[in-house]
């Protein structure tokens, strides 16, 4: 495998996470590994490492960075947005920094999960390949065929030793990747995450075989269980191996656990970039996310009208649903929270799109008990377009409601349409002057109706009678209101631009309708 770079961990998790201040050597400089800084001893000579600079204030970490250059680091990382950029530049050492909030713990995980990637990206369950080799190896030292669990029974490897006995629970876990579900299963994963060391659990039916099963754990948390099939001719050492098994399987769930979040942030990173429309290669942006050909941005939100009490807690589960099922109809997919919307790229020409938002919102609004709204933009030729779906859907979210709270571009373009005149004709002033302003003033002044009337004859296609109806009025009514209108507001409503204009002022910045009371 290629060594990383500067630069390559800057492509990774560069943008929020992790900002460049300077680097004196180029971003060509390897990066080996993520070290962090412990005072109490000497920096040791670590050519090639970032320094993790704990309890160091980054206005203080001159001294540091001088300490850095003589052992041969490549960078420092600082918490805070300020640091000694020159004397980084003086030692020849990157100044790298992370947010004041950032947890170091979580910073390591991430650099180190990111150094130690392949350039090429590994995949999200790349762990998987050692825990079936895992299994193997437990299987031969036990002598039981194996299997290993995540906490919800779903079965992540399993041994394939020739010639060891198995029976229908095993088969028919394997065949569908999940313990079968009953009473007693329940009951025996009970005693078994209770547990802190092998335990022999019996058979659950006739023709079945007793298991002797170990929990996984890590820093406290239940990871997983690696099970053994006990066909009466276990290794005497069987339980001290399982236990070395459980532990070594602890480190591949936590590595493959840190690759999936890897991969996740690198996906929400690239989508946040198409989305803007600032990914210096739009094609390459959209393959390493499985997004070809025709696409469409789906925003979804929180009812802002909602009581919400985490917003931002809450934004983030609304993420994982939508990324669990946008994953579960197409493959490996990104999703990205933005501002407290939740983006994500649906791929194909768009028959099934609002279905599937229809059907996370739902989801969604049951499992957070908060209402969702979505928003789908238009269906755009290649990814270098996604910048526009993406705003269409952000003009979308905004013309939703309670009764309407799924749509599409194409659905309220007639809304989205005027609500977008609405802003650019409030910016300039040749378009927000007019004869509607007299028309308002002159309501607001005499107690008249004369807008609502206008307004209400333009709804009905400049018919009397259909105006009357909307304003609950006598024809003649609205006759001479019209006329007054004309004569007081110096209008000439036989003029079909004039009347264009008047009822796209009307509707656009003052907001009035024939509904409007």
């Amino acid at each position: 495998m290629d060594a990383c770079t500067l630069g390559d961990l800057l492509d990774v998790v560069g943008g929020p996470a992790l900002r460049l201040h300077t680097a004196p050597a180029g971003q060509a400089v390897p990066v080996t590994e993520a070290v962090l800084y412990d005072g109490h001893v000497p920096l040791p000579r670590l050519p090639g490492a970032l320094l993790l600079a704990v309890g160091v204030r980054a206005a203080q970490a001159g001294p540091l960075l001088r300490a850095a250059g003589e052992a041969g680091l490549t960078g420092v990382v600082v918490r805070g947005a300020d640091g000694p950029v020159a004397e980084a530049e003086a030692h020849g050492v990157a100044l790298l920094s992370v947010a004041e909030d950032a947890a170091w713990h979580q910073v390591h995980l991430l650099l180190a999960s990111a150094i130690a990637a392949r350039p090429t990206g590994a995949a999200p369950d790349s762990g998987l390949g050692d825990l079936f080799a895992l299994a193997d190896a437990i299987a031969t030292a036990t002598g039981g065929a194996t299997a290993i669990e995540d906490p919800r029974q779903r079965i992540l490897a399993y041994s394939t030793v020739h010639g060891q006995p198995v029976d229908e629970d095993r088969r028919q876990g394997i065949l569908g990747r999940q313990v079968p579900a009953s009473a007693e299963n329940t009951e025996q994963y009970r005693r078994l995450f209770a547990a802190d060391r092998p335990i022999g659990l019996p058979a659950l039916s006739a023709g079945d075989l007793p298991r002797l099963a170990m929990p996984v754990r890590a820093g406290g948390e239940t990871l997983g269980s690696v099970w053994v099939i006990d066909g009466g001719s276990l290794a005497p050492d069987a339980e001290d191996t399982l236990a070395q098994g459980a532990s070594t399987a602890a480190l591949l769930l936590l590595r493959a656990r840190a690759a999936r979040e890897l991969a996740r942030h690198q996906g929400g990173e690239l989508l946040r970039r198409l989305l803007d429309g600032t990914a210096a290669d739009a094609a390459t942006a959209a393959g390493r996310l499985g997004v070809a050909g025709p696409a469409r941005v789906a925003a979804f939100v929180l009812d802002s009208a909602a009581s919400v009490p985490d917003t931002e807690r809450t934004a983030l589960r609304l993420l994982d649903v939508v990324r669990l099922q946008c994953e579960a109809r197409y493959g490996r997919h990104a999703g990205v929270l933005v501002d407290g919307v939740v983006y994500a790229v649906l791929p194909g020409p768009g028959e099934r799109h609002r279905t599937l938002a229809e059907d996370i919102v739902a989801r969604a609004g049951q499992a957070l008990r908060v209402p969702v709204r979505a928003a789908l933009g238009e269906v755009v030729p290649d990814a270098a377009e996604l910048a526009d779906s993406r705003a269409d859907a952000d003009l979308v979210l905004r013309v939703l409601d309670a009764e309407l709270p799924v749509a599409t571009v194409d659905e309220v373009r007639a809304r989205v349409t005027l609500l977008r005149l609405s802003e650019v004709m409030g910016e300039r002033r040749e378009l927000s002057a007019g004869a509607w302003r007299r028309v308002l003033a002159y309501d607001a002044g005499n107690g008249t109706e004369y807008a609502r009337t206008l307004v209400s004859w333009f709804d009905a296609g400049c018919d009397m009678a259909g105006a009357a109806k909307l304003l609950a009025v006598h024809p003649n009514t609205c006759r001479y209101r019209l006329r007054q209108l004309q004569q007081h507001a110096g209008v000439d409503l036989d003029d079909p631009d004039e009347r264009l204009v008047l009822w796209l002022q009307l509707r656009a910045l003052a907001g009035l309708s024939s509904a409007t009371p």
